[in-house]
């Protein structure tokens, strides 16, 4: 929560300042125009309304100076959104007994889920054939195959913390090429177009009640340690 010193900071008054002369401007252009001075002001509220808004949805939730790459950040704006419909979101989480990291857990009523974020290169096409994708010439079956190792491995933790078996679905967001798809399961992965992560969370086939979201949440929390 930002306070009073926060925003007296230098860097902090020096983005605020233009926004705070916009809202003016609009409170005095409306309010002239319409001859109100409190229609006016509420042109000028809105307006910063809407600055807030537009910056707490492209603040990280990771420290800036760990901030990872533009794939997971875009990644992270969708599933703010989310998190207004009930969905909980972990990010940038380590597996304990196990190699690698999750950038997004996420659990809600569809289901809970693994996804990693990656820009590619868009001048290169994605391709499906006979069960293994390329990128160009390159094949990605061996950053598919982490991605599935490490939602199982969340799984099993998971699993393990509740007493109960829970699946989570793995998938991987990526930016940059065009895909004739906008997910395509391979190899136990869904392979995502990056702009339509909140569309595939939709497609979940689990139904999963509040008090299960709760307790999956909890316990991924305790046995997927941040990474930073």
């Amino acid at each position: 929560m930002r306070t009073y010193r926060s925003l007296l900071k230098p860097d902090t008054a020096r983005r605020w300042l233009p926004r705070a002369l916009a809202c003016l401007v609009a409170a005095v252009a409306v309010g002239l125009l319409s001859g109100s001075w409190r229609i006016g002001v509420t042109a000028g509220a809105a307006v910063l309304i809407g600055f807030i808004v537009h910056t707490s949805q492209r603040r990280s939730e990771i420290p800036q100076w760990r901030r990872p790459s533009s794939a997971r950040r875009r990644t992270e704006a969708q599933l703010k959104v989310m998190q207004r419909f009930g969905y909980r979101v972990l990010h940038a989480r380590r597996i304990q007994d196990g190699n690698g990291q999750i950038d997004h857990f996420i659990v809600g009523r569809r289901g809970a889920f693994a996804i990693d974020s990656e820009t590619w290169d868009k001048r290169l096409p994605l391709r499906n054939k006979l069960e293994k994708l390329y990128h160009g010439r390159f094949s990605k079956n061996e950053r598919i195959d982490e991605a599935l190792a490490e939602a199982r491995n969340a799984e099993r933790l998971i699993s393990q913390e509740l007493g109960r078996e829970i699946r989570v679905r793995a998938a991987l967001a990526i930016y940059g090429p065009s895909m004739p798809w906008d997910s395509h399961r391979l190899r136990g992965v869904d392979i995502i177009v990056g702009t339509k992560v909140r569309k595939w969370l939709r497609s979940g086939k689990d139904r999963l009640s509040e008090e299960e979201i709760k307790e999956i949440y909890q316990a991924a929390k305790k046995v997927l340690p941040p990474l930073y």
